[in-house]
């Protein structure tokens, strides 16, 4: 059971989910020490609103196992290689915290030896209630599945409130409005809009997961300054999806 606060009341706990692109800052891919800093101090300054953070990454600025098995290699073998990526991303992540002041700990789906901790939802639960960010890697464990997947089961898990999809537009539009510049944003959706229109928000059954638990995502640019904060003050940042 979640301890209660002194007033009676739960803290607020999230989860973060960020796509790894994120990491690699103006560089086509890898991770870039700039991007990885000004992350870690987003999420910093996200940890002193005194709020519970889960992250999960993803890996794509390492490897995409979709992408890469469409190009020849086994799918399976493939996932299990960006589940890795999602690994080392984590380990940059939360190096980068920890030299900002923040308390934070790797639990990775699957076994890696001694380098981290394998998930259990009772530890991550400790870890959380400690005060600490916690970083979710490994995706779900299994090949097929994607990351968005993941977040959203993780969220299911922990109990979050709500799922933050940190991306590098500002939320949602009817097309990708890096290429139709004319695209319309949406400030506001259903579940059942974002499945019907086919948004691209997260994966179909991330949605399905999010819309059975009654978890709203909120879609917002994780690359301008101060924007996770104003998030998590309710301000109106992005599109949410309820």
């Amino acid at each position: 059971m979640r301890k209660a606060s002194s007033k009676g009341r739960r803290r607020r706990r999230v989860l973060l989910k960020m796509s790894g692109e994120m990491l690699a800052g103006s560089q086509p891919f890898g991770i870039e020490t700039r991007a990885l800093n000004f992350i870690a101090r987003e999420i910093a300054a996200a940890h002193r609103e005194k709020v519970e953070i889960a992250l999960v990454p993803g890996g794509g600025n390492i490897l995409r196992g979709a992408q890469a098995s469409g190009k020849g290699m086994d799918r399976v073998t493939a996932d299990y290689i960006g589940m890795l990526a999602t690994l080392i991303n984590s380990l940059n992540l939360v190096d980068a915290l920890r030299r900002n002041k923040v308390d934070a700990e790797v639990l990775n789906a699957f076994r890696v030896g001694d380098i981290v901790e394998p998930y259990r939802v009772s530890r991550a639960e400790a870890c959380l209630q400690a005060g600490k960010v916690v970083l979710l890697s490994g995706g779900t464990g299994n090949p097929m599945l994607s990351t968005d997947t993941a977040a959203a089961l993780r969220a299911r898990e922990l109990s979050c409130q709500e799922v933050l999809k940190g991306t590098k537009v500002d939320g949602v539009y009817e097309a990708d409005p890096v290429k139709v510049k004319s695209a319309r944003f949406h400030p506001r959706l259903t579940y059942q809009q974002v499945l019907g229109r086919g948004l691209r928000v997260m994966d179909l059954s991330a949605i399905a997961l999010c819309e059975e638990g009654n978890i709203p995502i909120r879609v917002f640019n994780l690359r301008k300054q101060g924007n996770l904060v104003k998030v998590l003050r309710g301000q109106s940042v992005g599109t949410l999806v309820e």
